[in-house]
């Protein structure tokens, strides 16, 4: 037992190693505690009329797409008008819980103006913040709508004043040339309770646009106008006439507009027809029927100036006042001697005025005048007033005859285009004349010089003939009322100034004539009269101007103007003679002399000749010796017969050639006739060809063949013709030369009508 170790006894320690756990536990624990307390959101209320969509500890606060916080509680409030929503929000944002700071509820929104919140169609609502720094709040109300633009947002913000809203949104777009360059952020009735304010927003890189003189207009809806003449239908684009719109533009002759000062608003015009005539202008008007708000136009010579915009009868209905939204560019020419009167149709003894607005409808007429002292308030005249003598432009006086349908007011055209007006008339001194005063408007001066030439374009012209009938009228509004036109041959001739005299012609065609005057001396002028053209080939080149018996009875001299080809004309050789309608049983032509009269034909000389300018009517050649080609020949008869230019030439009863004239021979004794063979034809004519008069017909009567009736074909027998054989060989002979001599028989024996030769044409 002994040897057994002895055991050594030491005191025991109090310090475990298992007490490290609960140490380390508990600073993990005071850590968490740190950071919960440093991380923990902040608690706020939100009041809002529904809380329809919201959820607890789930809907969440979403600024920029990115949540910053979360509802932990949503109760009924104590006044039961809405629900109170506690929110949990990140401690971050605590310095932008301001007095300032905006709450609303994003859910789908579907209008005119498109569709919002659509994502929330798969995250579900969510509530929409608006920071801003300021006086701590904890406690607030939700907008009943999303805001609109922020003021901070970059590009232009400016004030848009009308006088009502139209079809305008929150959302709707600000187009400029159909491209949406911004949108309007909200609206509100203005400080006067009278106009509404739109605030709008213009993106950035289209705020240069907007100038000092810019115009907007309301866009939306459809804007429609016409009358008898058409109808306009004029829309921004698709989406403003669901949803409203506004567009705008600088006017043409604004271009030099400085920028715009965004502090000034703007005038928000009521359509685009408003925003281009925007001057506004009172009118005392009695009369006031026609006048139809919106649609009657105050015209300027023709140009549309003005509209009618408001009408508002006075107390008794004695007088109304007129509101005119006049262009713009008049609004420096709006002075006090400045007349306007009414325009419409009216029928009296002197005539038809107005006749355009059986079209356009009764209009206003506006006439500028000189002075320093602008007005915006006319009473309106009763009738058009007389133009002032001292009137910028030219003044002419213009010498007649007669006046004819000429008036005061009547046109003065240029190319059918009025640039001036009749101011008066009256007879001359010698009270032979007519003395007519006339106007031109002063950018229209430049038109007249010493060369023009003015005539009376009253009333309608009328000429033709089978081929059919040419009206020819200045315009309708001469055709009625009367009016003056004038040409300018020469450009460059030396300009009119102050008052000047010229001729009054009867019509264009005696105002402007040119060319070569000749005389044509002829027995008698029956059919032939001032007018009668003179033509070459179907075209007209001349006309007859006047007809005087010679000094000695014996005949008339016709003096004609030659206006086309006068060179070759005004030739010795040159023959004219008289174009008449011709009657036959096989032959008629020229019928078209029937309505348009006879007319001068001209041959001009075939080889130029010496200068000559008097001439004798020559007799008519034939057509077919004039322009057609072929075998000429002479044939000798002792007496002509019904023969006559045009008769048929035949062989074998097939027509091959033409008469073409006939003359007594050198002796007297014998008729030569003048005869043309086709060119296709002129190889059956030989050396011993027999010719023979076939006109009419025979008969060969007896008791036992009975009676034979003759004739070469019905042509000859109704008129007259010459028939032709050509013997077989060797006594044919050779081809006929031009110009050869044959006997024209009286008829055709037995033998010569059974000659029949084989003669190859050619083709």
């Amino acid at each position: 037992m002994s040897d057994l170790p002895k055991a050594r006894i030491r005191p025991a320690s109090n310090w475990s190693v298992i007490w490290v756990l609960p140490l380390i536990a508990l600073l993990i624990g005071g850590w968490l505690a740190y950071r919960a307390f440093s991380e923990a959101g902040i608690e706020i209320k939100v009041h809002f009329e529904s809380g329809d969509g919201i959820q607890a500890n789930k809907t969440e606060l979403i600024y920029r797409g990115i949540s910053v916080g979360t509802v932990t509680d949503l109760h009924i409030a104590d006044d039961m008008k809405g629900v109170i929503a506690t929110i949990e929000i990140k401690k971050e944002a605590e310095p932008y819980l301001s007095k300032g700071t905006r709450f609303w509820l994003v859910k789908p929104r579907i209008s005119l103006g498109g569709v919002t919140g659509l994502e929330t169609l798969v995250s579900g609502v969510y509530i929409a913040i608006e920071p801003a720094q300021g006086e701590p709040e904890r406690e607030f109300v939700a907008l009943k709508e999303p805001p609109g633009m922020s003021d901070d947002l970059p590009g232009l913000h400016i004030t848009l004043k009308a006088e009502r809203l139209g079809s305008l949104e929150q959302g709707s777009p600000v187009y400029y040339k159909q491209i949406q360059v911004g949108q309007v952020k909200s609206y509100a009735l203005g400080a006067d309770q009278k106009t509404i304010e739109v605030k709008v927003h213009i993106d950035p890189e289209y705020a240069q646009l907007v100038r000092k003189h810019t115009r907007f207009w309301n866009a939306g809806g459809v804007t429609v106008s016409g009358g008898l003449s058409g109808f306009k239908v004029r829309t921004e684009s698709l989406l403003s006439i669901a949803a409203g719109g506004i567009a705008f533009a600088t006017p043409d002759h604004r271009q030099d507009s400085p920028p715009t000062d965004p502090r000034l608003p703007f005038r928000l015009y009521e359509d685009y027809e408003a925003a281009e005539a925007g001057v506004k202008v009172k009118l005392h008007i009695r009369d006031v029927s026609g006048m139809q708000e919106g649609r009657t136009a105050v015209m300027l010579n023709g140009v549309q100036v003005g509209t009618l915009k408001k009408l508002e009868m006075g107390e008794h209905f004695t007088e109304a006042t007129a509101e005119l939204s006049m262009d713009p560019r008049t609004e420096e020419m709006l002075n006090e001697n400045t007349e306007f009167w009414g325009v419409k149709p009216s029928i009296s003894l002197a005539g038809i005025t107005g006749l355009e607005a059986l079209v356009k409808g009764n209009y206003i007429a506006v006439r500028f005048g000189k002075g320093d002292s602008p007005s915006r308030e006319f009473t309106i005249r009763a009738k058009a007033p007389p133009l002032n003598t001292d009137a910028p432009g030219l003044h002419l006086v213009l010498t007649t005859d007669r006046l004819g349908s000429l008036d005061i007011g009547s046109a003065v055209l240029y190319k059918q285009m009025r640039v001036g007006s009749v101011q008066s008339y009256q007879l001359s001194r010698d009270q032979q004349r007519v003395v007519v005063g006339v106007h031109i408007e002063p950018e229209y001066m430049h038109l007249v010089n010493e060369s023009t030439r003015f005539w009376n374009a009253s009333g309608v012209s009328l000429k033709g003939g089978l081929s059919g009938i040419e009206v020819k009228s200045e315009s309708l509004q001469t055709l009625v009322t009367g009016g003056i036109a004038f040409a300018t041959p020469d450009s460059k001739a030396k300009a009119v100034t102050g008052v000047r005299r010229f001729d009054l012609f009867e019509d264009e065609a005696k105002a402007l004539a040119v060319g070569t005057v000749l005389e044509i001396g002829v027995e008698n002028a029956e059919g032939l009269r001032e007018g009668t053209p003179i033509r070459f080939k179907g075209l007209e080149v001349g006309k007859v101007e006047s007809l005087t018996l010679n000094k000695d009875l014996s005949g008339v001299l016709l003096k004609v103007r030659i206006t086309e080809a006068e060179a070759r004309i005004a030739r010795e050789g040159t023959k004219f003679w008289v174009v008449k309608p011709e009657f036959g049983l096989a032959r008629t032509a020229n019928l078209d002399t029937l309505i348009g009269g006879q007319y001068l034909e001209v041959q001009p000389a075939q080889r130029p000749g010496a200068p000559q300018t008097r001439f004798t009517l020559s007799k008519a050649p034939s057509l077919d010796a004039v322009r057609e080609e072929g075998l000429h020949l002479v044939l000798s008869a002792a007496r002509r017969g019904s023969l006559k230019p045009g008769a048929i030439i035949s062989y074998r009863q097939v027509p091959v050639g033409k008469v073409t004239d006939f003359e007594l021979g050198p002796t007297s004794d014998r008729v030569l006739i003048h005869a043309l063979i086709e060119p296709r034809y002129a190889p059956l004519v030989r050396s011993g060809s027999r010719f023979w008069n076939a006109s009419g017909f025979g008969v060969d009567a007896s008791l036992f063949k009975g009676v034979q009736v003759r004739t070469e074909s019905f042509e000859a027998m109704l008129e007259s013709g010459i028939a032709f054989a050509t013997p077989n060989n060797p006594e044919m002979g050779g081809p006929a030369t031009p110009g050869q001599t044959f006997a024209l028989f009286d008829g055709a024996e037995d033998a010569w009508l059974q000659w029949a030769p084989k003669i190859r044409l050619e083709k």
